[in-house]
């Protein structure tokens, strides 16, 4: 080869030994940290006793494996791929991007010698010339082929530590509500106040007061208003943590008064933590509907963005809703009680009687959110 593209165009047998092995070296050495980096975090797991984060990290591994056997289809496959002939109309329809913005030949004759040389290099590696020749196009150039190889890699990569960031996060949230559960602990083994009988009354409990009573008592259409607006304020209270807390008790473990109900959030986050980590089939099915529906004019990017907003506040109202629920039941049912005050929790409270409907929408607005990350960095890379 000559011209700009002579020196990009050296095949392996021609290009120095230094260079091969440097080259190599540092993938390995770095394929090598990050193996390594994974094996010694799930040996600290498994040392701590942390089952459901080790999961989660296998879970990250199995990810990692489906995106490298991914990138080895692509890269076998793709001298096959780029030599797939389509008509020339066959091209021009559902495009990302207008073909009015495509350089045309003339302004391309004014690029450097290096970069013409190049995109010559590229046109002829990605079957240009086999398929010029039966008069047709590449269906899919070798160009585009590895942009989108990098779109798949970012999209893993910012899911993952998205996915880490919101447990993390969580945990902090949760672990604010430790000293709600040393206060409550606290009192329960106060001999004096477990053997003073009490009468609660409903209606002064702080517990109802804050859910039951004011805006939203007689009206659903105001309640779903005031869960709506409450979940962007002080959502969980500690009058809440401690009518959850003793409803769970009575309801799960009666013979068990000292539960350590904060200890036991902990751990049914770092359960969802497994579900959420991962990218599951009909997340893959969401990407590739997306990408055929990014179509030049439909802005498709745009109005996506709505959807997880849109599936949280829905979210968070309806987990305040729920907490609502609750305090109605009991405020409805008693004007006084002997005892401490105890809701009773139901699945029946969520959408179709399923709480798994909020985990899977938290997956959903979390594989949402990366993807357009991912989407924007590839766009701004590529």
């Amino acid at each position: 080869m000559t011209g700009g593209g002579e020196g990009e165009g050296l095949s392996l047998e021609y290009t120095p030994t230094w260079v091969v092995a440097a080259v190599c070296t540092v993938i390995v050495a770095i394929s090598l940290a990050a193996e390594r980096g994974l094996h010694y975090g799930g040996k600290y797991l498994k040392k701590k006793n942390q089952k459901p984060l080790y999961e989660a990290l296998q879970k990250v591994k199995e990810e990692l494996m489906l995106l490298g056997f991914i990138s080895l289809l692509m890269t076998v496959f793709q001298a096959r791929i780029v030599k797939i002939c389509v008509h020339q109309g066959v091209m021009e329809h559902l495009l990302p991007c207008s073909l009015s913005s495509k350089p045309s030949g003339g302004e391309e004759s004014h690029s450097p010698p290096e970069a013409s040389g190049h995109r010559r290099l590229l046109a002829e590696a990605a079957g240009g010339g086999y398929c010029a020749a039966k008069d047709k196009v590449p269906l899919l150039s070798l160009e585009g082929l590895h942009h989108l190889h990098i779109f798949i890699f970012v999209l893993a990569i910012v899911h993952v530590s998205f996915s880490v960031l919101t447990v993390v996060f969580g945990g902090a949230r949760i672990r604010q509500w430790k000293q709600w559960e040393d206060d409550i602990a606290k009192d329960n083994y106060d001999t004096r106040h477990a053997l003073k009988n009490k009468v609660t009354h409903v209606q002064q409990h702080d517990f109802i007061r804050t859910r039951f009573t004011g805006m939203g008592k007689r009206s659903a259409i105001m309640s779903w208003l005031k869960s709506f607006f409450k979940q962007f304020y002080g959502s969980v209270t500690k009058s809440d943590y401690a009518a959850l807390r003793l409803g769970f008790i009575m309801t799960h473990c009666r013979g068990n008064p000292k539960f350590n109900f904060h200890k036991y959030m902990i751990r049914a986050l770092e359960d969802d933590f497994k579900i959420v980590v991962g990218i599951s089939w009909y997340l893959w099915v969401f990407v590739i509907i997306f990408l055929l529906l990014n179509v030049n004019g439909w802005h498709t990017y745009f109005w996506i963005a709505f959807i997880p907003f849109v599936l949280l506040i829905a979210i968070g109202a309806k987990l305040e809703h729920v907490i609502g629920q609750l305090a109605h039941e009991v405020a409805e049912k008693h004007i006084a009680i002997e005892g401490e005050l105890v809701v009773q929790p139901s699945d029946e409270h969520f959408w179709f009687g399923h709480p798994y409907i909020v985990l899977f929408l938290i997956h959903f607005i979390l594989f949402q959110n990366a993807f357009e990350i991912a989407f924007f960095f590839w766009i701004w890379v590529s």
